[in-house]
């Protein structure tokens, strides 16, 4: 006998499926089966990164941009109708009203880190999957939300750590887990801290909001503060928003997270993390528009008491991981590879021995994983320990002194005011 319960709970999972026909129906590529994409943000990233991406893949479409300034939203969702030769992308001014849009399967936001955490979570909970830009979130707090709710809601989610979908980055991690560089002692990870152009110490003069800049809304649970090209400047230009305390940690972990992952990956340990940093260097201007590290070094010690040194600027690590065994060290960096003994590079990984996750691209296996249902080679729980890993040298460079990490409770030891900045207060109407 069909219950109302059973009723209901059979509506919210037709509601909550994948929209898209069988392949073996209509054929993968059919317009009938495509996967609807919806992008929320159009500056650098989602406009010359990820729709370029997108577009070479037939088996999806791009069916609507949200993002609070006209201009932006209006000029790409123009150019990816030019792309279709036809008005298939619609634009949107509000996020919200994007997920409401019930023929969009998937989104994939590119907005300030500040606001990964509520879109995700937003669209997660209406059904869609999810590819969230790198760094995954602005807290530790957002990113343990954001992995609850794609566990709750069996929504596939895929965070913008691309260098896994490098067979480069891949193979290194591989040698390191098969112990071909012997017992693991040490690794070394080396980012930038700053883009070039960008000052430190500087104030900028407010300025009037411009007409069609939806500036409340760009905001959003942030502090309110004066208006400003500056601050609210794009990616592919002098971007000081990447370097704002009140949306994001700074190059720690918007350039840190790529090499702290695969870190963490050639380790084993991206499901958990370290459990002692001590962040002995960290530059944090005092005045200016940029109030987060611009330079760092940090010891982090791993379970089995592996070191981790992470630094920025060249000081004292250079770009890229090294592995060091007792046996030999392994270095990669994208487009570079190298290795004592070099040999190791000619060598092969066994039927027998450890195999990481291949992805063929970062978008086509996010792409593949909707359909599939699978986990993707960086999912919301994975792409959460990355980033928190960065977050951890945050706080500790923030309270200048060493602190223990429990990666199971997810709490520091014995800190209430560390703890503290685990999480930070939402601007209303604004909430996970």
């Amino acid at each position: 006998m069909t219950t109302r319960r059973h009723l209901m709970k059979a509506i919210l999972a037709t509601a909550t499926a994948p929209l898209f026909i069988p392949s073996d129906v209509l054929g993968q590529n059919s317009p009938s089966n495509r996967i609807n994409i919806g992008l929320i943000g159009a500056g650098n990233i989602n406009g010359n990164f990820h729709t370029p991406a997108l577009l070479g893949y037939n088996d999806c479409s791009i069916v609507g941009i949200a993002d609070p300034v006209v201009e932006r939203r209006t000029s790409l969702t123009d150019r990816i109708n030019k792309h279709y030769t036809k008005s298939i992308c619609t634009p949107h001014h509000d996020f919200r009203e994007l997920i409401a849009r019930p023929e969009i399967d998937a989104v994939c936001i590119g907005t300030p880190d500040h606001w990964h955490a509520i879109i995700a979570i937003t669209a997660m909970k209406a059904g869609k999957d999810v590819y969230c830009e790198k760094p995954m979130m602005h807290t530790i707090a957002e990113g343990r939300a954001m992995a609850d709710t794609a566990a709750a809601y069996g929504r596939v989610f895929q965070t913008g750590l691309q260098q896994r979908s490098d067979k480069f980055f891949r193979f290194a991690c591989e040698l390191v887990r098969n112990q071909r560089i012997g017992k693991l002692l040490r690794v070394k990870v080396g980012v930038p801290g700053i883009n070039g152009g960008i000052k430190t110490g500087v104030n900028f003069p407010a300025a009037p909001v411009p007409e069609g800049f939806d500036y409340d809304l760009w905001q959003g649970p942030a502090a309110v503060r004066p208006f400003s090209p500056e601050r609210v400047e794009r990616g592919d230009r002098a971007c000081y928003w990447y370097y704002i305390s009140d949306y994001t940690i700074g190059f720690l972990s918007g350039w840190g997270v790529h090499h702290v992952d695969i870190a963490q990956w050639g380790m084993g340990t991206d499901l958990s993390g370290p459990t002692e940093i001590n962040c002995d260097m960290a530059t944090i201007p005092g005045d200016g528009l940029i109030d987060d590290a611009v330079a760092w070094h940090a010891t982090l010690l791993y379970p089995g008491g592996i070191p981790v040194s992470f630094s920025s600027n060249g000081a004292p690590n250079p770009m890229g991981i090294r592995f060091e065994g007792d046996q030999g060290w392994v270095f990669v960096d994208r487009g570079r590879l190298d290795a004592e003994p070099r040999s190791l590079l000619k060598s092969t990984i066994l039927p027998g021995e450890i195999h990481l996750y291949e992805s063929p691209e970062h978008h086509r296996n996010f792409l593949d994983c909707i359909r599939s249902r699978r986990p993707t080679i960086v999912d919301a729980e994975s792409g959460h320990r990355a980033t928190t890993t960065c977050n951890l040298v945050d706080i500790a460079a923030r309270l200048g002194r060493e602190l223990r990490w429990d990666p199971k409770k997810e709490q520091f030891v014995n800190d209430d005011t560390a703890n503290r900045m685990l999480s930070k207060a939402y601007r209303a109407p604004w909430r996970l």
